[in-house]
């Protein structure tokens, strides 16, 4: 999970958990702390297998855009590793983008607590369903 809200990553992880998701959650609130785990961390997917990116847009180093963008470029050991955009942003050219990227689902988060909940809860129902692939091996 790359988000840089800690009161929103707790909420996220909690109704994740509440949903029945048991696998690790590993927590990054910047871009460059999250693409170095990604990449070359000893238990880093990159080296490691099947991952699942949770994804802000609006991060403090850099944006959200550009992690969709270096995750999923042509020749990347991590493309197919689903990323969820998980953001703020409703604005529909930055959706699109977010997609012509390579951006498996993208969810605005409710402006409520109640709301937001509800929406992780469903997120977490989804993810306890979904298929993710092995990583690409290397050329």
């Amino acid at each position: 999970m790359i988000e840089d809200d800690e009161g929103h990553a707790r909420l996220i992880e909690k109704n994740i958990r509440r949903a029945g998701i048991s696998n690790g959650i590993r927590h990054f609130t910047d871009g460059t702390s999250a693409l170095d785990y990604l990449y070359t961390a000893p238990d880093g997917p990159a080296l490691n297998g099947p991952a699942l990116v949770l994804l802000d847009l609006n991060l403090p180093d850099m944006s959200g855009t550009d992690i969709l963008a270096r995750i999923k470029a042509e020749g990347n050991p991590l493309k197919r590793t689903p990323v969820i955009v998980l953001t703020t942003t409703d604005d529909k050219v930055e959706i699109q983008r977010c997609y012509d990227l390579g951006a498996n689902v993208y969810i605005t988060k409710p402006v409520d607590y109640e709301n937001f909940a509800v929406a992780i809860r469903q997120l977490g129902l989804f993810l306890s369903v979904i298929q993710v692939p092995e990583v690409e091996p290397e050329a």
